[in-house]
């Protein structure tokens, strides 16, 4: 049972991670029905536009979130001289075995004339820039790495059918790191989704830390609905001070050790999230998950809000918003580096022999 809350304390609430576009048309009805402030995602090109104006239009109650979804990155094409036909053919059958290259070209020749002109990467980068720059407090969203994710014939298909097709990690990944370059350069913060995707994730974020230096740290990073391993979370929150986790019980509730990872996560990066496309189940989903994270951490839920309390005092929501904050904020310090053995001996080595230096001189001050 989802808990119900005083609407002194809702108003707190934030969905950080939602989709209300997906389902078409948002009314104003239930935009205005709306208690809690949500971060509404874009994933294909069709939604950029929808997420904008439902800003526009509720700007007090909605974050606009700007990019491309991994399960949308073959329809944007690398190689501005590429054909349509060479563009996806390079990238759905390339490595394709040779057994079934017969099979997967009968379904290709099926499925080509269904695909859109691809969009250069040039044109979508721009795309981005001109949206977050329309909206100053917008982030960079959803954008990832799926290694599951197989192509549908038709994605708005009331049921899907499937082709055997899935999007090489290489490609997914030259998207993903020119959109967050572009969050890096406009100082914005990012939703990232990692399906099967662990490690080339935190390549990624370490490749993105050693280029921008200082200017990584000024963005936080939200890695929606996280899936790594609470062993994984635990490492990741320690190398990257600007890395934060955000939990939904329609995709979590799926993994067995959910609330490890959330009893692993320090308290202060943890974000709640609903994942949900019906904006009107919005509020649920995220008090749902919120209640977890609540009984996980042994927080109470609060009654009533307080402006002027001592943090020791503080419940589940207010945890939760303090966490939005800094996540809103960004400007994290660097990690500290930890120096190992080998570096600690070789740095006590250099000291001394610095120090014999100094003091077996000429006779020069």
């Amino acid at each position: 049972m989802t808990i119900t809350l005083n609407p002194d304390v809702l108003r707190h609430v934030v969905d950080v991670h939602c989709h209300p576009t997906d389902a078409g048309e948002v009314s104003q009805l239930a935009m205005d029905k709306l208690e809690i402030t949500i971060c509404a995602m874009s994933s294909m090109k069709s939604d950029q536009q929808r997420v904008a104006a439902l800003a526009q239009a509720n700007p007090d109650k909605v974050i606009p979130c700007f990019g491309y979804h991994p399960w949308f990155s073959h329809l944007i094409r690398l190689e501005s001289t590429t054909s349509k036909e060479e563009h996806y053919r390079k990238l759905l059958l390339h490595d394709t075995a040779q057994t079934k290259l017969e099979e997967h070209t009968q379904i290709f020749n099926r499925l080509l004339p269904t695909l859109p002109d691809p969009i250069p990467l040039s044109e979508v980068l721009d795309e981005l820039r001109s949206n977050l720059t329309m909206h100053p407090g917008a982030m960079v969203g959803e954008v990832g790495l799926d290694r599951v994710f197989r192509m549908p014939y038709d994605y708005f298909a009331e049921k899907r059918q499937l082709t055997p097709f899935t999007i090489s990690l290489e490609h997914q990944l030259a998207i993903l790191e020119a959109q967050v370059d572009v969050a890096v350069e406009l100082k914005r913060n990012v939703s990232i989704h990692s399906v099967k995707s662990q490690q080339a994730t935190l390549d990624l974020l370490r490749k993105l830390a050693q280029r921008h230096g200082d200017d990584w740290y000024r963005i936080s990073i939200d890695m929606h609905s996280c899936g790594f391993s609470p062993e994984t979370w635990r490492d990741t929150e320690k190398a990257f001070s600007n890395v934060f986790v955000s939990l939904s019980t329609v995709i979590n509730h799926k993994h067995s050790s959910l609330t490890r990872l959330i009893d692993m996560c320090s308290p202060d990066r943890i974000l709640a999230e609903s994942d949900y496309n019906n904006v009107e189940m919005c509020t649920p989903q995220v008090l749902q998950i919120i209640e977890l994270i609540a009984e996980v951490k042994g927080w109470r839920i609060e009654e009533e809000w307080v402006e002027e309390l001592e943090e020791a005092k503080w419940g589940a929501v207010r945890r939760l918003a303090e966490n939005w904050k800094r996540f809103k904020k960004g400007g994290h310090p660097p990690p500290t580096r930890t120096l190992s053995k080998r570096a600690r001996k070789k740095q006590l080595l250099d000291s001394s022999s610095e120090a014999g230096s100094s003091q077996g001189g000429d006779g020069a001050p």
